[in-house]
């Protein structure tokens, strides 16, 4: 079970970079006549951003999640997906 500080620390990750959309929208668009899909590219490098926060927390515990931290992880992220991909579309990029 991811402990509950991380757990606090994802979800603010999710927050900033929710606030950030437009600029990982930006960077999206600088590939899109590779990927064509900027939205679901923009989907992809918060939650890859976020993964990175996740995984960085662990290591400066000097541990490693466990398949269910993880699982418990992609969760979050599930929770949360329609309001990421809600700002993504509404961001001005």
């Amino acid at each position: 079970m991811i402990p509950e500080t991380t757990r606090k620390f994802i979800n603010s990750l999710i927050d900033y970079y929710i606030s950030e959309s437009a600029s990982y929208k930006q960077i999206a668009k600088t590939y899109y006549e590779e990927v064509e899909d900027v939205n679901a590219n923009t989907f992809g490098i918060i939650v890859g951003c976020v993964y990175s926060g996740f995984l960085q927390a662990y290591q400066n515990q000097k541990q490693k999640p466990s398949l269910e931290d993880t699982q418990e992880f992609t969760h979050m992220i599930k929770i949360r997906a329609a309001q990421i991909k809600r700002n993504i579309l509404d961001a001005k990029a």
